[in-house]
């Protein structure tokens, strides 16, 4: 046995699956490759990988299927390869549980990065039984409802909180809009970009640098939001 990250490589253009696949392997990871979801499915139950990047379009069993089958039974981070103009099918994957995308045509070193940091954040904080979220340079107890960053105390009101901590512990992943919606607010606020928009706007007023650009709280243009925590110099 060893501690090498598998990572399944899943896109039915042989060319790309042959870079990725050398790119990744000289980076030292272990690497397979499948042509279809289905293919990719049964070498997922014989292998388990730590990750999956798939494409969307793709013969048999597309991306989308994919993604819902692998969450039904698995938390692994799940990156997707979308290309331009399939935003309406990208945000549906990432609905269903795809953690990351990248957009075609894309820089190797652009995903070979998305790969390390989903890798650093598997398994994720949300699955660790705590009173206590502590993630780059945000601090937040779940009981007193107290949250620092950078040591500096943060008053929230009770929505804002939650969406934070919601944030924090899904660090470094795209959020769509009907995903944070559908968790702070319910279901019958899926569609509320608007209701949303502002209360993201309020809580960067009270987390991000004054009079800078967005660092914490980033935007993913038509698609949602995605948290970058900061790193703690402690």
């Amino acid at each position: 046995m060893n501690d090498v990250a598998r990572i399944l490589v899943v896109d039915d253009e042989a060319q790309l699956t042959r870079v990725l696949r050398t790119g990744l392997k000289s980076r030292g990871y272990d690497v397979r490759t499948a042509s279809d979801g289905m293919t990719a499915l049964e070498t997922f139950n014989e292998w388990q990988p730590d990750l999956v990047i798939t494409d969307l379009a793709m013969p048999v069993m597309d991306g989308l299927e994919l993604c819902r089958q692998l969450r039904a039974v698995s938390q692994l981070p799940i990156i997707v390869l979308s290309a331009k103009g399939e935003e309406k099918t990208k945000i549906e994957a990432l609905d269903i549980g795809a953690d990351d995308f990248v957009t075609k045509p894309f820089g190797v070193d652009e995903l070979f990065a998305r790969v390390r940091a989903a890798l650093r954040r598997s398994p994720s904080t949300a699955t660790q039984p705590t009173k206590q979220l502590e993630v780059g340079v945000f601090r937040a107890d779940l009981e007193s409802r107290h949250v620092t960053v950078e040591g500096r105390e943060i008053h929230l009101t009770p929505k804002e909180f939650d969406l934070l901590t919601y944030f924090m512990t899904n660090a470094g992943k795209v959020l769509t809009h009907r995903t944070l919606l559908r968790a702070i607010w319910g279901g019958n606020y899926v569609d509320q970009n608007e209701y949303l928009r502002v209360f993201v706007g309020q809580l960067r007023k009270k987390v991000e640098p004054e009079g800078s650009k967005p660092r914490y709280i980033l935007t993913e243009p038509w698609v949602g939001y995605r948290f970058e925590p900061g790193t703690s110099e402690a």
